[in-house]
C-alpha cells in the first residue's frame, strides 16, 4: 500500500472519530424543555394518549417537551396567555395548556 493510501486512510479514521464526538457533544449541549413547542411540534411526552414526538395537540402545551440549547429554556421568547400572564418555558413539566 502506497504512502498516499495510507494517509488518506488514517485522516479518514479521524475524521469519522470526530464527527461521532462532535454529535456526541453537541447532545450534551441540550435540554428538555416543557411548554415551549407548537401544537404537532414536540420532540415527546405530550401527557395522557399520547405517545412521543409530534403529539401534542396545543400550542405551547405544558406537559410537551423540545430540546433545546442548555441554559435557554426560560429565556424563550413566547406569546403571553390569554388572561395576559407571561407565559414562560420550564424544566419541568406544567400545568398549563393542557388539551381540554
Amino acid at each position: 500500500m502506497s504512502n498516499t493510501v495510507k494517509t488518506l486512510a488514517v485522516a479518514g479514521a479521524v475524521a469519522a472519530a470526530m464527527t461521532g464526538y462532535t454529535t456526541t457533544a453537541e447532545a450534551q449541549a441540550k435540554e428538555k424543555c416543557f411548554g415551549v413547542s407548537l401544537a404537532g411540534q414536540n420532540d415527546c411526552a405530550a401527557g395522557p394518549g399520547t405517545t412521543c414526538a409530534g403529539t401534542s395537540t396545543v400550542d405551547y402545551q405544558g406537559n410537551a417537551w423540545t430540546l433545546v440549547d442548555a441554559g435557554t429554556c426560560t429565556t424563550i421568547d413566547l406569546p403571553a396567555m390569554a388572561d395576559g400572564t407571561e407565559r414562560q418555558g420550564s424544566l419541568e413539566e406544567l400545568d398549563r395548556d393542557l388539551p381540554a
